[in-house]
């Protein structure tokens, strides 16, 4: 029997338990009509088709086969039947395709680059589409008929409609990112139709005002250090990693003892939390989605050590003594107790979380510390690691070491006391 016998092929996926299509050349399709429908998902069926695209069963992914089938032949006789799962496609059917990982057209450029997927920018994407785009006017055209003008329109509505504050999207960094993902898909269906005219092609990329988050200067960050400060062990490690080595709060979570390099000394980050403020986090790459390596400052060694001698060693580096692991409302909750105890007013500043990494990045450069340098230690850029930035990185974050230690009234100052033990830190 030929390879080739059936005129169709819907396996199953194992990982989505969604249905894929294939068209054989037994079906009586043109090779070249056959080529665009190979492994390809149930999504894509044309405009015509729309009840066969979510097919349950074995027997209905069948039947919408069969009627893509009768669909493509009878184009073919009117001379229309290659690349019609493309062109024929609406622009809100186009887009809705980058909300998910088993039909964004990212997902095999990411995998061809052997780069994860992240869940946290699927989840924007699926955001933008159905709060901005999913019910506009501009989601029914179809993607092989939109001109500039279309899309100045769209971005004329977009402009002026208003935000859950009451704010007008134009001018906000929400209207620039969406602005910018919607520009993406239309790079990505050039991409695959060379000869469409892309209407983003002669319009320019709006700007956002981006209000950046506040640093604390040298001596408010140790204040964060004093007596009285951390209620814990934990609270202690946690607010050490952040202010040391510069690591997201998704980052400090999902690091495992394993990333901790004693002798170095220094922290592999290599994995973060995605979606951490969700119930539905899972372990994934860090941001960029590549490794970087981060100093491990003896302040930052000994608290880990106190945080283990009363909760345990677990999976991640970061748990209580059941195991469990700190999530992101908890750091939130505590960072502001922390200002509070040690008498940090904000006056207007935007001092956040995140705040930690700009106020270790705006140290450093103070410090003469290199920038291409500081853009590496916050995972910013691809720029590699050199040992002479290393260095000088190194010893600005052991001066706040020493400083830390003496305004918490122990003996850290010196380097043969680098490794004592915890409890003269006394974190009460």
């Amino acid at each position: 029997m030929s390879k080739f016998a059936k005129p169709f092929n819907t396996p199953r996926r194992a990982d989505s338990k969604t249905f894929q299509l294939t068209l054989n050349p037994s079906c009586g399709l043109p090779q070249r009509v056959c080529a665009e429908w190979k492994r390809r998902s149930f999504y894509d069926l044309p405009e015509e088709l729309l009840q066969y695209r979510y097919p349950k069963t074995k027997s209905a992914a069948e039947a919408g086969a069969l009627a893509l089938i009768s669909y493509l032949k009878k184009k073919t006789e009117e001379g229309s039947a290659r690349r019609l799962s493309i062109q024929n496609i609406t622009v809100g059917a186009w887009i809705e395709k980058f909300t998910a990982v088993e039909t964004s057209p990212r997902t095999g450029i990411n995998a061809s680059k052997n780069k994860p997927n992240s869940l946290n920018t699927l989840d924007a994407y699926h955001s933008y589409y159905n709060c901005h785009i999913k019910n506009d006017p501009i989601s029914k055209l179809m993607m092989a008929e939109v001109e500039e003008e279309d899309i100045m329109e769209f971005m004329t509505r977009l402009s002026v409609s208003k935000l859950k504050n009451g704010r007008q999207m134009g001018g906000t960094r929400t209207f620039a990112t969406v602005i910018s993902f919607m520009r993406m898909t239309f790079n990505e269906f050039q991409r695959l139709n060379r000869t469409n005219f892309n209407p983003f092609q002669y319009i320019d990329k709006p700007k956002s005002n981006k209000v950046s988050w506040d640093a604390l200067p040298e001596d408010e960050m140790i204040k964060l250090f004093s007596p009285g400060v951390h209620g814990n062990a934990m609270e202690f490690a946690v607010c050490a990693v952040m202010f040391l080595s510069g690591l997201r709060r998704g980052e400090i979570a999902a690091l495992r003892p394993e990333d901790l390099d004693w002798n170095t000394p220094k922290i592999t980050v290599c994995r973060s939390w995605q979606r951490f403020a969700s119930k539905n986090k899972v372990l994934g790459p860090t941001k960029g989605k590549k490794s970087r390596i981060a100093p491990f400052d003896p302040v930052l060694q000994e608290a880990i050590k106190k945080l283990w001698e009363e909760n345990g060693r677990h999976e991640f580096v970061f748990c209580d003594k059941k195991g469990g692991i700190i999530g992101s409302q908890w750091i939130e909750n505590r960072f502001k107790k922390w200002l509070k105890r040690a008498g940090i007013e904000l006056g207007g500043r935007r001092i956040v979380p995140h705040s930690s990494r700009h106020s270790l990045a705006s140290l450093l450069e103070a410090r003469g510390v290199s920038l291409r340098y500081i853009q590496e230690l916050l995972g910013h850029s691809d720029l590699q690691t050199t040992k002479i930035y290393l260095h000088s990185t190194e010893k600005t974050i052991r001066d706040i070491g020493k400083k830390i230690s003496e305004v918490m009234g122990n003996g850290l100052s010196e380097q043969g006391e680098e490794h004592q033990d915890m409890a003269s830190f006394r974190v009460s």
